[in-house]
């Protein structure tokens, strides 16, 4: 073998391991894969990749990938996984493609071959107010599905996974964790604020002032043109946004690169890093997710959720990737690391600054120094290094100074002067000190609803009020919007939990009421269903058992009294028709009202959301689909 067709891929450290790899960058074909391992003891182990005993196995495998475009010499490369929800369904996934051809740079540099696979995703905001976003949640699983078999069906030796939003990263990720091969998730950042910093989560509000006739339509159309001006996920701390800080809290993705702006050129630099990294951890041992991703992950990364108030969608998709690695975690788990957890961020829609910032500030790494002391650091990552190795790691790469100079170009944009520490808070000077969410119960949730604290008024942690039932979130954003609401009503919206009607958002309806200055801070909104995570205001939803199942919230009448206290962590009804009872009264009360109740004819006769409303495990438990054992 001559020089010229050998090359080396650099050595690097992963604890005791020392890895190295020899490779022919002109005829990658004609070396063969080999790995040494080298241990205390200098023992050497040849391992051979995965993709090339499917080879042996499948003799039509060459001549269709040759079919497909693949050159000979690509047959034997480390075989690389790509998958993402690029699309042209909305600006979170449209950009993708460019960040996938990214990856496949960084894979072929390292030695690898990137194929491509696609499974994109739908948008919330696009479907908002109609039928559509009654798919939002089951399409998660859908997602998850799909590169299930994607991944499956063909042998890959390492994966790189592209998502950006509300159900595509957590798609993604509990896809990853199915297909369990060595992988790097990609976030795909946010879109650029608007025009006088405008962020689409502010749409709503604009939306209903129009409706009420507080603005006119061409303000509204002001709004609707500048909402979204570039691609990337929504400008705030909304689903999309929590979902990428969450994959790379739980260290899948590559360190300082969740929520960067989509249009940074950083961004690409982090895709083609990501793709030379699966070709590494093709090669190393014990580096598949199920290898990272412990209960110890889960706690770092709800406390970053605390740290930044995230969405209370993170309540759906946690648990459900949990389960997805045979890890049990609840909303109970939530509110336990909530109680005392520092929230720090002061970024849409709890906040001021649009999503943006996050990254300028440090993000993810940024978030962690803060409540550093909290975290477990010795957790693994896709760096093939420990949490605490890349917070390290990165104090001495520049990436604090890369941040520093994106800031500024910001305040210059903007005529702002906002720094560092007006963005994510010092641990010491935290907006609040009770996480953001709190997970209530009792005899009208006994499984469980949930409410974030940081976006509800003070005036409604403690409350007593008057029941105001409806059986869908249409019939309630009428009586909203014509002002047959009243202060001190308890309205709820019923039978939309996800075996009910998916679990869609009751977005229109909580912006409505947090909207209004008056209803804003003298009601609440109590649901089975779910909230987007730029809902904001008095709203409780996830309430566990859903009405369809026969829940309490299925049993509540008009007029009767409903206790809500947020630092008790109750929700309970007290009263029945405006009469204060005891609790042994309200439950007999509530035994007969359950003999009366009948449940409703089933709504999905076919199709997925038939599928997805017959095996949808409860929303406490995160909705995932829950087979019989």
């Amino acid at each position: 073998m001559t020089l010229m067709r050998l090359f080396f891929i650099r050595i690097f450290v992963f604890e005791q391991k020392q890895i190295s790899l020899m490779a022919d960058e002109k005829s990658p074909a004609r070396i063969s894969h080999r790995i040494f391992t080298t241990s205390c003891s200098e023992k050497r182990i040849i391992m051979e990749l995965k993709s090339q005993e499917m080879r042996k196995l499948a003799p039509e495998l060459d001549p269709l990938r040759i079919g497909t475009g693949w050159k000979r010499e690509d047959l034997s490369k480390p075989q690389i996984f790509i998958e993402s929800t690029y699309g042209d369904s909305h600006p979170g996934s449209g950009h993708l493609n460019i960040l996938v051809e990214e990856v496949r740079k960084g894979v072929a540099q390292a030695g690898g071959f990137g194929a491509r696979y696609y499974v994109t995703d739908i948008c919330d905001g696009e479907s908002q107010g109609t039928d559509g976003i009654n798919f939002s949640l089951a399409s998660r699983e859908m997602i998850a599905n799909m590169i299930e078999i994607q991944g499956n069906a063909t042998v890959s030796d390492a994966g790189v996974y592209l998502a950006s939003c509300d159900k595509g990263m957590p798609g993604n990720l509990m896809g990853l964790a199915r297909v369990n091969i060595p992988s790097v998730v990609v976030p795909g950042g946010t879109m650029n604020a608007g025009p006088e910093m405008l962020t689409l989560e502010q749409l709503g509000m604009y939306s209903a002032k129009y409706q009420r006739g507080e603005i006119d339509e061409e303000k509204l159309d002001w709004a609707k043109c500048n909402a979204c001006p570039s691609c990337g996920a929504c400008s705030f701390i909304g689903t999309a946004s929590t979902m990428q800080i969450m994959a790379e809290a739980l260290g899948l993705a590559l360190p300082g690169s969740a929520l960067m702006p989509a249009t940074s050129p950083d961004l690409l630099a982090y895709a083609r890093e990501a793709g030379k990294q699966a070709v590494k951890l093709a090669y190393m041992e014990n580096m598949k997710p199920s290898d990272i991703v412990t209960m110890e992950s889960f706690e770092n990364a709800i406390l970053v959720h605390a740290a930044i108030s995230g969405s209370t969608n993170c309540l759906l998709h946690i648990p459900a990737l949990a389960h997805e690695f045979g890890i049990e975690i609840t909303g109970d788990t939530f509110d336990r690391l909530h109680r005392g957890a520092h929230y720090l961020l002061d970024v849409r829609p709890a906040g001021r600054w649009p999503a943006e910032t996050f990254y300028y500030a440090g993000g993810v790494p940024a978030i962690m120094e803060e409540i550093k002391e909290h975290l477990h650091l010795d957790v693994m990552t896709v760096t093939g290094k420990t949490l605490g190795e890349n917070l390290e790691d990165l104090k001495k790469n520049g990436f604090y100074e890369r941040c520093e100079k994106w800031l500024a170009q910001f305040n210059e944009r903007y005529n702002t002067n906002i720094t560092r520490k007006d963005i994510i808070r010092p641990y010491d000077e935290a907006i609040g000190t009770e996480g953001s969410i709190a997970v209530l119960k009792g005899n009208l949730a006994p499984e469980g609803a949930v409410i974030k604290h940081t976006a509800c008024p003070k005036e409604m942690f403690k409350a007593v009020l008057r029941a105001r039932p409806f059986d869908s979130e249409e019939e309630c954003l009428d009586a909203v919007l014509h002002h047959k609401v009243q202060k001190g009503d308890a309205v709820f919206i019923r039978y939309e939990g996800p075996k009910g009607s998916g679990m869609p958002e009751m977005f229109y309806t909580s912006e409505a009421i947090s909207s209004d200055k008056e209803l804003g801070k003298s009601i609440a909104l109590i649901t089975d269903g779910r909230f987007s995570g730029a809902s904001t205001g008095p709203v409780i939803g996830h309430c566990s058992p859903e009405a369809v199942d026969g829940g309490p919230i299925a049993l509540v009448e008009e007029g009767d009294l409903i206790e809500i206290d947020v630092e008790a962590r109750k929700l309970n009804i007290i009263g029945i028709h405006g009469v204060k009872m005891t609790e042994e009264e309200v439950q007999e009360v509530l035994k007969q009202r359950r003999l009366a109740w009948k449940p409703k004819e089933r709504k999905y006769k076919k199709g997925v959301l038939r599928l997805f409303s017959e095996l949808a495990a409860s929303p406490m438990k995160g909705a995932y689909l829950e087979y019989d054992e």
